[in-house]
């Protein structure tokens, strides 16, 4: 890894890898290598073999199912608190969904074979990556209740608090349909969505921009998902990293 690099994007803005102890740091330290993701980059098919495990840090992820109709949902997302590729350490052995680059950032790539033999260690890496599975699970089971009993309004500034907290920067380009993709919903119910918003003061929407005016507001519009998703990871993750960015770009 080029020592000037690693100085500019810094492996430790990665929650899992900045609390991972010293010796295993030190182990595998010399198997990480930065890497781009661009927005759109498909990182991963469902069924697909995956060959090293990405940790990013200011990248957003997101994990996705589509139907053979073409419909979609997120059932998950993975930035700068967490790692994509948990199967490779969970018996699996392929991807159990399509995992999508939603905001361009950086992350580091974990060899499969670096972080099988870390986490049979069963030490650090695995205690925490159990933790993190956990807390992923319950990521997903409150996506799939959001999904089915909540408002396209409130799973909307749901996905907004989501991604505010784990992706480093101001701006998030994101289009309208990708938004709609990611919450399983036609395009003019983003639209709809954001005006409410807007009008009641949580956001400033134009431009293809959303700026957060109001985050209590915005908190206390959404669903109880939001809560109960970050209650259960700050339990069970450590919280490190630097503050988040409260404007997000939407084209």
């Amino acid at each position: 890894m080029n020592g000037s690099k690693l100085h500019e994007v810094n492996p430790l803005d990665n929650h899992l890898l900045a609390a991972l102890p010293p010796d295993v740091w030190g182990r595998i330290l010399p198997a990480l290598s930065h890497v781009s993701l661009e927005r759109g980059q498909v990182l991963c098919t469902s069924g697909q073999a995956l060959s090293n495990a990405y940790f990013p840090t200011s990248a957003l992820v997101s994990m996705m199912h589509f139907t053979a109709s073409g419909s979609s949902a997120e059932t998950a997302a993975v930035g700068n608190d967490g790692m994509v590729g948990l199967w490779l350490v969970m018996g699996g052995g392929t991807c159990s969904s399509c995992t999508v680059v939603r905001a361009s950032g950086d992350a580091f790539r974990l060899p499969a074979d670096a972080l099988g033999d870390e986490f049979l260690r069963t030490g650090a890496m695995m205690q925490l990556l159990l933790r993190y599975s956990q807390a992923l699970m319950t990521q997903t089971s409150h996506l799939t209740l959001c999904n089915r009993h909540h408002s396209v309004t409130q799973r909307l500034a749901r996905l907004l608090l989501q991604q505010l907290d784990r992706v480093q920067g101001r701006d998030l380009v994101m289009t309208q349909e990708l938004i709609a993709e990611q919450l399983g919903v036609r395009r003019e119910g983003v639209t709809g969505a954001a005006g409410i918003l807007q009008r009641v003061g949580l956001i400033r929407y134009g431009r293809g921009r959303i700026t957060v005016l109001d985050r209590p507001g915005l908190e206390r519009m959404t669903c109880e998902c939001y809560a109960a998703v970050q209650r259960e990871c700050r339990r069970l993750l450590p919280v490190t990293g630097k503050p988040c960015s409260n404007s997000v770009a939407l084209g």
